[in-house]
């Protein structure tokens, strides 16, 4: 590619692990960001990301889980490691109860518990990044859960993928349209985009387990938080 942040059509179908016809349908549909250049279809890879982010948040458990092996299946080198919330968020990166009463507190918050960890190098700068990203689209959604995260990738100022996990005892106003306060925050730390997404599928099927939320938000220590998370994850 001369531009590796566009796909053609044939590029985009190797990276969604999808028919190349299908993806041609969705894209004729309207349902799949992208703009014809002199016939051809092209794609923006930040707008196919945004896409697939809401995609994933709307999807139901068996579509996720059909997304998420789509997603393994195309990855390569180091993004084909194996995916395990339970172990991508140490117990030091989890805080409860979680202080925060302001958008602003909860990502200052958020992104310093994530760096007692040793794996963020540069805080401030992915201090940064959250916030545009957050001014770009909210991540907040209606079920009370914030899936914070920067627009891309910041593999420079990251030793490894990992997660971080707030959870407050009320609420705070994080916007996404809802009119819904938000009182767990998770920060997705990838070093990829393919991580970032496999991340994504994951966690949501999780969040979205029977009960899970229900749960963890009566849960006093970060290790029995940890042990939700695992025993969830065994069984999805």
């Amino acid at each position: 590619m001369a531009d590796s942040t566009t796909l053609d059509l044939s590029q985009l179908s190797n990276y969604l692990h999808l028919p190349e016809n299908q993806v041609k349908k969705l894209a004729d549909r309207g349902n799949l960001p992208g703009r014809k250049v002199k016939g051809e279809w092209q794609f923006s890879q930040a707008e196919v990301h945004h896409w697939l982010e809401q995609r994933i948040g709307l999807s139901d458990d068996q579509e996720l889980a059909t997304m998420e092996g789509a997603l393994e299946r195309s990855s390569s080198g180091d993004d084909q490691r194996n995916i395990s919330i339970a172990e991508l968020i140490p117990v030091e990166a989890i805080s409860v109860p979680f202080h925060v009463r302001t958008k602003e507190s909860a990502i200052r918050s958020m992104v310093r518990l994530a760096e007692k960890t040793g794996l963020l190098w540069d805080s401030e700068k992915m201090m940064e990044a959250i916030k545009k990203r957050e001014a770009l689209h909210p991540t907040a959604l209606d079920n009370g859960v914030a899936l914070l995260h920067p627009r891309r990738p910041m593999s420079n100022i990251l030793a490894e993928p990992f997660l971080a996990l707030g959870v407050a005892s009320s609420g705070v106003p994080f916007g996404g349209g809802f009119g819904n306060l938000t009182d767990i925050f998770f920060l997705i730390c990838s070093t990829s985009d393919q991580i970032h997404l496999r991340i994504l599928a994951r966690l949501s099927r999780i969040i979205a387990a029977e009960g899970f939320l229900s749960s963890l938000r009566t849960l006093e220590t970060p290790q029995a938080i940890k042990t939700l998370i695992t025993e969830t994850e065994m069984n999805i």
